[in-house]
């Protein structure tokens, strides 16, 4: 919710800029949205708790949901939803993949930046007013959200984490950055830079975070990072990635 000006000033009382900025404690823009984009598939177990999550954050948005041809029930789901000037539904008539849907919400985005959500559990939309502090204050054009940025969180499989953090220092040779986390989901961008991207995408599946981060540090752009919480899902409750998809993040670091 946004802070008034009484309460701006009860804070400035007790605590100093700096501690409000770690905090992520600060006025938002009366100008400023944010774009939500949320590929789904086959997601009918969490996909209405996601919307709801996103919309708790009580920030200026805008939802836009790409169903990426659901069989599971998801899709009938959606469609129940009231309509709502917040919301946008999207559908695919048959499964792409999550850089196909990812590209279809980018190209409808009318807000100041943009965020991916996936439609499980595993990131915490709360944590979005945290990331888009760096883009109001204009210190960062893209910010991801890093899940080993701090020890306040579920402890993930070592393979996990050996697999993530591999992949991230291969793309960091590549790209010449130092990011802790390039798989994140969370990757907030400011719009126009994205649009600018998004019709040059090429990649239809989770080689698209790999992609996307070449392409947007060859464009030298102010990078950051800020902790996010996550809470990982086996295959078991549904996890889509697979080791096929490792291999491909490495064909894309050379590709691109």
């Amino acid at each position: 919710m946004p802070l008034s000006h009484l309460q701006e000033l009860r804070l400035d009382q007790v605590l100093t800029d700096d501690v409000c900025r770690r905090l992520g404690i600060f006025a938002v823009p009366t100008d400023f949205r944010l774009t939500v984009v949320i590929p789904v598939y086959n997601e009918v177990n969490t996909v209405l708790d996601v919307i709801e999550r996103v919309r708790r954050t009580k920030l200026p948005l805008e939802i836009i949901v790409i169903d990426d041809g659901s069989q599971d029930g998801t899709r009938e789901k959606l469609a129940g939803l009231p309509a709502a000037d917040d919301l946008r539904i999207i559908l695919h008539e048959r499964n792409r993949g999550k850089g196909a849907a990812l590209r279809t919400g980018f190209e409808h985005a009318t807000g100041t930046a943009v965020v991916v959500q996936d439609a499980d559990l595993e990131y915490d939309p709360d944590d979005f007013r945290f990331l888009i502090q760096p883009i109001v204050e204009d210190v960062a054009d893209v910010v991801y959200g890093t899940r080993y940025g701090h020890h306040d969180r579920p402890v993930p499989p070592l393979w996990h984490v050996f697999v993530n953090r591999w992949i991230t220092r291969l793309c960091n040779v590549r790209t010449g950055l130092y990011l802790s986390d390039v798989e994140t989901c969370y990757k907030v961008i400011r719009r126009e830079l994205i649009q600018d991207l998004a019709p040059n995408l090429q990649e239809n599946r989770f080689g698209i975070e790999i992609e996307l981060t070449v392409k947007l540090a060859r464009k030298k752009v102010r990078f950051y990072e800020r902790p996010i919480r996550y809470d990982r899902r086996g295959f078991d409750e549904g996890k889509k990635i697979g080791w096929r998809d490792g291999v491909r993040a490495l064909y894309c670091m050379l590709r691109y």
